[in-house]
């Protein structure tokens, strides 16, 4: 666990620091000859970065201090302090975090900021602490999920977590912020622990679900600090000239860095208060496209200067988030994370250093992943024996060949937009239509064995016949499950149980694709390698079946958040997200979207 005192020297490691840095004593790691990042200035630097220990004693023109017990040539290069992912959810990553600090670390992101709400939801407080343990080289920081579960009253969830243990961690040495939460809710409950957060010292993330105007005003009142779901220049602006850090999220929902940096000049005012975040990027994406290292990229890409693009990925959210007195800057007294960029618009590291020590070399990690998997992560799939012989079914309305149904409409990654389709009614129960991309979703309780369900309707899959199904429906961990008819939803569902847990991808009868995530049903201790490639069988086998979407696990993941307009699904049912309320599936009455533009799907 990265308690934040821990990582500050000690009294005896200041009094070498203090030492080597006036020349009393030699340190024991100098990596020379490169252009630094400037901590105070926009500038690059031609200095040598001398380290004593854990810690960066000085900074010193080049062959200024020799004597090092060790040297790592950087001449040609630039230096730059190691990435910080600012809002991450490290299950979503479908690794356990010593294998996501194998993946990354090497790539240059050493710092990741986690709000640990799947694994909340799955096994409670202890596993919130077992997502903040790895014995690698990655520093894993607190962002302490709102309430678990997130809304009783819509959904049943898992796990409970004590309003008071959620007030209690925010004093935690591990936690920089309260993690996202809900935009719709203005309880009592969940303003005094923003006014808890605030007493604390920590910042407020925030998810504000493309809100504006008064329901954005009135999030931010609460004291949310940052957003990661700007999509838009236009929401960019509008969130930062009200004082708030926008965290650009590039995850395999949306990759916003496209967007938002397409137009550099429209989006100069706001560069300044800017960081990144992968937020939910699974294994696949994060082997081929990179962590942070990925927004950098894109950044220069489109226009950014490299000095200003570097600056968002360290020190920006160092300062922000309040860990520039131990890490994202080169100064002395910080601790020694840095990496060397041989080409700085190609943001891969030649060398990778954590606290002093040299983890990773051209983009391979140097160090194993020994994290100990207690047996208690697995088995978190509870399921009938046999499930009910009812269990997807919509009853019609009597004497009908068709019905009215309110459903959803996927955009923009995981936004969905209300809509009527008018479907197949089937021996007096309302099927699923692929020629109209309207398929059948549900959420099914596998916390408490009795397989509780809700219902819906969705089109964005574009399955044309079988169907996915995945243990990791966002926020309660629940299965959920669309396909293009019932017995390919069930054969999925039963899979899953049997694996205990992951994603599956069946038809005419078969099971066509297994990614096993028997960590919680939400990740693999697998070697990462493996899980990306489980992943990409899965995707490709999906997309066979006529799915346009290029991460459909993942997606469907966020179907029933019910917290991103305009419709959610539970076990409980469909919820209107706007007003936090049931809806029914089937009409009359119009179903009416909740604010949001007529844009096509994306």
């Amino acid at each position: 666990m990265t308690e934040l005192t821990s990582l500050l020297p000690s009294t005896a490691e200041l009094v070498r620091l203090r030492e080597v840095a006036a020349g009393r004593a030699s340190p024991d790691l100098i990596v020379r000859g490169g252009r630094v990042q400037s901590p105070g200035t926009e500038e690059w630097l031609e200095r040598d970065v001398v380290i004593a220990g854990r810690h960066i004693a000085a900074l010193t023109p080049w062959g200024h201090v020799t004597g090092a017990a060790a040297e790592v040539d950087a001449h040609g290069c630039h230096v730059v302090p190691g990435f910080i992912d600012a809002h991450l959810h490290t299950e979503y990553t479908n690794l356990t975090p010593g294998e996501l600090a194998r993946l990354s670390v090497a790539r240059g992101t050493t710092t990741v900021l986690t709000d640990p709400n799947a694994a909340a939801n799955v096994w409670g407080a202890a596993g919130m602490d077992f997502l903040l343990r790895t014995r690698t080289p990655l520093h894993v920081f607190q962002q302490v999920s709102p309430a678990t579960p997130g809304a009783p009253a819509l959904e049943r969830g898992g796990a409970t977590i004590p309003e008071g243990t959620v007030r209690a961690r925010l004093h935690d040495d591990v936690t920089v912020t309260l993690g996202e939460s809900n935009p719709f809710d203005y309880g009592e409950v969940s303003t005094g622990r923003f006014r808890e957060a605030l007493v604390a010292g920590r910042r407020l993330t925030g998810h504000t679900a493309a809100q504006t105007g008064e329901s954005l005003w009135g999030y931010l009142a609460a004291g949310i600090s940052d957003d990661h779901n700007a999509a838009t220049v236009a929401e960019v602006l509008e969130r930062t000239r009200l004082g708030a850090m926008v965290t650009v999220m590039g995850s395999s929902l949306t990759d916003n860095t496209v967007p938002l940096f397409a137009d550099v000049e429209a989006i100069s005012p706001a560069l300044r208060h800017m960081s990144f975040c992968a937020d939910d990027k699974h294994a696949l994406d994060l082997s081929t496209q990179g962590h942070i290292d990925h927004h950098v990229r894109q950044a220069i890409r489109f226009g950014i200067d490299p000095q200003l693009a570097y600056r968002m990925a360290t020190i920006h959210p160092a300062q922000y988030y309040r860990l520039d007195q131990v890490l994202g800057m080169l100064a002395p007294s910080r601790l020694a994370d840095l990496q060397i960029i041989p080409d700085l618009a190609d943001v891969r590291p030649s060398v990778v250093v954590v606290a002093g020590d040299i983890v990773a070399r051209d983009g391979a990690a140097l160090f194993p992943n020994d994290d100990e998997i207690p047996a208690w992560t697995r088995d978190t799939v509870h399921l009938p024996a046999e499930l009910p012989a009812d269990l997807l079914r919509v009853p019609a309305p009597p004497h009908h060949d068709s019905a009215r149904v309110r459903a959803m409409e996927m955009y923009n990654g995981y936004f969905k937009r209300a809509f009527t389709a008018t479907l197949p009614v089937v021996n007096g129960s309302v099927t699923a239509d692929p020629a109209q991309d309207v398929l059948k979703i549900a959420v099914i309780d596998r916390h408490h064995g009795d397989a509780l369900t809700g219902v819906g309707f969705v089109r964005g899959f574009g399955l044309r016949r079988g169907a996915i199904a995945i243990t990791m429906n966002c926020p309660n961990m629940n299965i959920s499950v669309v396909g293009a008819d019932d017995a390919s939803m069930r054969l999925a569902v039963t899979e899953l149980g049997r694996m205990g847990g992951g994603f599956v991808t069946v038809a005419d009868g078969e099971v066509l694709a297994r990614v096993a995530l028997p960590v919680g049903g939400m990740m693999s201790a697998a070697p990462f390698e493996q899980t990306a490639a489980a992943l990409a069988h899965g995707h490709a086998v999906t997309a066979e079946l006529g799915c346009p979407i290029a991460s459909p696990y993942i997606i469907l993941s966020f179907v029933g958040l019910y917290v991103v307009p305009d419709l959610g699904l539970t076990e409980r049912g469909l919820i209107d997200a706007a007003t936090q309320t049931f809806v029914d599936v089937l009409m009359p009455g119009p179903a009416d979207p909740c604010g949001h533009p007529r844009d096509p799907i994306r």
